[in-house]
């Protein structure tokens, strides 16, 4: 089993949401997203799914989008991200997903000794215009990252998903990282970001934790590979 990982499919299968408003990277963007996932991902393989899956405000209006996802090879483990409105109580979003995907919440997925946790983030203080709102956020997803870390067995290799990116810079740790750190984490995978700002994103290991970040317009739509 190989694992990938790729953020921010902005899928939009059932309304009107052009992505190439926001740069001809993403003209057609769901195709070329289903022909690069077809060219690299096996069913044996798993894909990390870390936030803005889909433009529906309604889980009943995503479902097509979740079912383009589940008709794609491999597992996926989905995250939620800041734009998946659509993402209601836990229990109806676990019972409307295809076969073979999951949804990651408060808790951890084990597979194959490779245990799968994380929550959405938020912005990290310091951010501009960072305000006392989204340092209560910013506190609620540290609790809900500690939940689902605690939840995480004796495993072999640990992979945190997260949808905000974990740190402003490299250099600047951040409650999120040293909640990682402290648990174990090997791996980290993160999206968000668009554009200028992904290209400039940290990549790399710091302080035991090895980081990606996997925005779907970073990557050209293509799952990246992060272990196997």
């Amino acid at each position: 089993m190989q694992i990938y990982a790729i953020a921010d499919l902005h899928l939009s299968l059932t309304s009107e949401k052009p992505m190439d408003v926001f740069g001809e990277a993403w003209r057609d963007h769901t195709e070329k997203l289903e022909r690069n996932w077809r060219a690299r991902v096996s069913e044996d393989d798993l894909v990390l799914i870390p936030g803005d899956i889909s433009w529906a405000m309604q889980l009943q209006a995503a479902l097509p989008d979740l079912s383009f996802i589940g008709s794609l090879p491999g597992k996926k483990i989905l995250l939620k991200g800041n734009h998946d409105y659509w993402w209601s109580a836990i229990g109806r979003v676990r019972a409307a997903l295809p076969e073979g995907m999951r949804a990651l919440q408060n808790d951890a997925i084990v597979e194959r000794n490779i245990g799968i946790c994380g929550s959405r983030g938020w912005l990290c203080p310091g951010s501009v215009n960072f305000s006392q709102e989204d340092q209560k956020i910013y506190l609620r997803e540290l609790d809900r990252l500690s939940l689902s870390l605690q939840s995480l067995p004796e495993v072999e290799i640990k992979i945190a998903m997260l949808h905000f990116p974990p740190f402003l810079e490299k250099d600047r740790a951040s409650g999120v990282t040293e909640r990682l750190e402290r648990a174990g984490v090997n791996i980290a995978v993160y999206g968000h970001l668009h554009g200028e700002a992904n290209r400039n994103a940290f990549e790399g290991e710091k302080n035991g934790v090895f980081y990606h970040c996997v925005a779907a317009d970073k990557l050209n739509f293509m799952p990246k590979l992060i272990y196997g």
